[in-house]
């Protein structure tokens, strides 16, 4: 069996040991604040980007990702490669693929009936409020490529946007030639590259969620081509999907100027354990998070003292079997905690303030606890329902709040590529009761053409 050459030791805590608070704390501090050379890298790119257009994308494509193109139209996927790309996948993983995008559509479909659409009413008076829910126009997808490349990201991004009605969607996927500086090589030495390295996985994912358009540039540039438009790639009205900090400073800046959907903070995972689940899947449940990066955080509560014994145990047997095994103890030593709680009650209240983006309730009766659970981006209910599960196929969105922002944020849905606007017809009836009201009021504010306008329409002072 291969060794890790790290031993995976979360922190041990009890709610009842007296300096339970400042550990805690301390445990779950992360700071977003972002290298000022990245700011200013990042500002500079932007700016750039805006004035020139198209010959900025293409000299910062060259630059970070060893790509060269004579023009943009040479880095625009076209239908035919989406359709190619998943002719050319394996069954299994056509299967899967529609698989997933069926039922993620289906939960997006649900969830614009409940949530999505139009509505009007007639009060007493006879006059008409009600509210108009209309599709963005046009959507900008990020999505990771090369290497680290997520057809999940694509499907989760993509579909919510087709079935809110957005007129198009366009994706960026950086292709890093190998040995670019974005793939951690030297730059370019300039010699032209017929592709760099595609994904063909993502590209498929692209057919199957109905992808209007698509580009083979990533970065900060990609976030201002979108953002800003250029000669050759269309203005969006949101950008959503994750990326690297590059990325994500780029799309905290062009707020405003376009909607976007979250700045994303390290993955999180939080499991609730009553002692009943197996600790072999507790333990994986942790590392399927830890994974992801050194900032990750894995954190496990549950009242038994005797069962958080037994996951640190399988936390041991299993670490050595992981291909990213340095990457998750990492993670685990350095953002991980094991926390004894005097109660499941207890727990439930300690996950309320920690806020997770994915919350397991691996409990016998899992249907118990959840009335107590308020702030989490997803809630995954009994043994059964591993976090992955969600990440990839389960139907619900797997972009969600992270660094305790569940507090007052929701995940990706068919609500973020919709806009809402408020409808009123007010009769001849409503006019004389709402007309007075809105003359006292405008009056009490000092704004004399707001009352007139409203006393205009009082049927007392008509001629």
């Amino acid at each position: 069996m291969v060794q890790s050459s790290m031993n995976a030791r979360p922190l041990r805590l009890s709610t009842a040991q007296a300096d339970f608070e400042p550990l805690f704390q301390q445990r779950l501090h992360w700071s977003a604040d972002t290298d000022a050379a990245i700011e200013q890298g990042v500002a500079d790119i932007l700016s750039d980007v805006k004035v020139r257009g198209d010959a900025a994308v293409l000299d910062y494509t060259l630059r970070f990702d060893g790509l060269q193109a004579a023009c943009m139209g040479d880095l625009e996927l076209q239908q035919e490669d989406f359709k190619a790309a998943f002719n050319g996948l394996p069954q299994v993983q056509k299967r899967a693929l529609q698989d997933a995008a069926a039922r993620i559509r289906s939960y997006h479909e649900a969830q614009k009936k409940a949530c999505g659409e139009s509505w009007q009413y007639r009060d007493a008076d006879g006059s008409l409020l009600g509210q108009k829910v209309t599709p963005l126009d046009r959507a900008g997808i990020y999505v990771p490529g090369g290497k680290a490349a997520y057809p999940s990201s694509l499907l989760m991004n993509a579909i919510p946007a087709h079935v809110a009605g957005v007129g198009e969607i366009i994706m960026v996927v950086p292709t890093p030639v190998r040995g670019s500086v974005a793939t951690g090589g030297a730059a370019s030495n300039g010699t032209t590259a017929a592709r760099g390295e595609r994904n063909e996985l993502v590209l498929a994912a692209a057919y199957v969620a109905g992808v209007s358009r698509a580009f083979t540039i990533g970065g900060a540039q990609a976030v201002a081509a979108l953002a800003f438009g250029t000669a050759t790639v269309p203005r969006v009205d949101k950008i959503t999907g994750p990326g690297n900090a590059y990325v994500a400073a780029a799309k905290r800046r062009v707020f405003g100027t376009v909607g976007i959907d979250m700045i994303a903070g390290p993955s999180e995972i939080l499991v609730l354990a009553d002692g009943t689940t197996p600790p072999d899947w507790v333990a994986m449940d942790l590392f399927s998070q830890a994974e992801h990066d050194e900032l990750a955080q894995s954190i496990l509560l549950c009242p038994d003292a005797t069962y958080i014994d037994a996951v640190q145990a399988s936390i041991d047997k299993l670490l050595p079997q992981m291909p990213r095994r340095d990457i998750i103890a990492a993670s685990l030593n350095g953002r991980g905690a094991l926390i004894h709680t005097r109660s499941m009650q207890e727990a439930c209240a300690i996950s309320n303030r920690i806020a997770p983006e994915h919350l397991e309730v691996s409990s016998a009766d899992p249907q118990q606890w959840e009335p107590l659970l308020v702030h989490a981006g997803a809630i995954f209910l009994g043994a059964f329902t591993s976090e992955s599960l969600g990440d990839y196929c389960a139907g619900p969105n797997h972009v969600l709040p992270t660094s305790g922002t569940a507090r007052f944020s929701s995940p990706l849905g068919v609500y973020d590529f919709q806009k809402r606007s408020s409808l009123i017809e007010v009769s001849q009836a409503g006019a004389q009761t709402l007309g007075q009201t809105a003359s006292v009021l405008a009056h009490g504010e000092g704004l004399q053409a707001h009352a007139r306008a409203a006393e205009m329409r009082l049927l007392a002072n008509k001629a």
